[in-house]
């Protein structure tokens, strides 16, 4: 082995040791933000995500159990539905349209029927800027999901099993504030707290 193939062959040795050591950063950070956006999602519903799985078309499913077909099809429903609209001419957006961008984190409900006795599965979580509105329910209020992170972009939301339409409008409706987050922050600002007036959809 001549000298300039010694250079050439330890050259590619470097570069693959450069690549490994990259790789395997980029996964221990991956890994770290997924552990604090999962530990976020636990001090927010008092639940354990121990199962971890994708919908078909790439969003991350963190759950306390096994979710259902059709749970796991609403949810990706819910994001073709945020995403077409997204697109369209008066907004083309382009940021965060992949479903393989999101995190979903499935909880168990705190109530499953609303006050008028309707299926509604839903959240109860710190009442913070709708404390003393008529949302309050004593220093908490009831939600039909809620943002855990903006980046990556994570919400929680009730398991259900039934009424599956509602679990496309949820995912559909918190999936609003993230990818307004990302491609329209004035908006975003304008309707990220319905305690000031406005709801979903806000894109329409």
């Amino acid at each position: 082995m001549n000298l300039f193939t010694r250079i050439i062959c330890l050259v590619l040795l470097l570069s693959a040791l450069i690549f490994l050591v990259f790789q395997t950063t980029i996964k221990s950070q991956s890994g770290s933000v997924q552990t604090s956006v999962t530990a976020r999602a636990e001090q927010i519903t008092g639940d354990k995500f121990r199962y971890e799985s994708r919908t078909p078309k790439g969003v991350k499913i963190f759950s306390v159990k096994k979710p259902g077909n059709q749970m796991i099809a609403a949810i990706d429903k819910g994001f073709d539905d945020l995403f077409a609209i997204s697109r369209k001419t008066q907004y083309k957006y382009r940021k965060r349209l992949r479903h393989s961008d999101y995190m979903v984190y499935i909880s168990r409900p705190d109530r499953l029927t609303n006050k008028v006795g309707k299926y509604s599965p839903d959240l109860a979580v710190t009442a913070n800027q709708y404390a003393g509105s008529k949302y309050d329910q004593g220093g908490f209020v009831y939600a039909a999901g809620m943002v855990v992170a903006f980046s990556p972009c994570a919400f929680v939301i009730p398991e259900h099993t039934r009424d599956f339409k509602r679990v496309s409008d949820v995912v559909r409706y918190e999936g609003e504030h993230l990818v307004l987050y990302h491609n329209n922050r004035t908006f975003f600002n304008r309707t990220a707290d319905h305690s000031k007036g406005g709801g979903h959809p806000i894109l329409k």
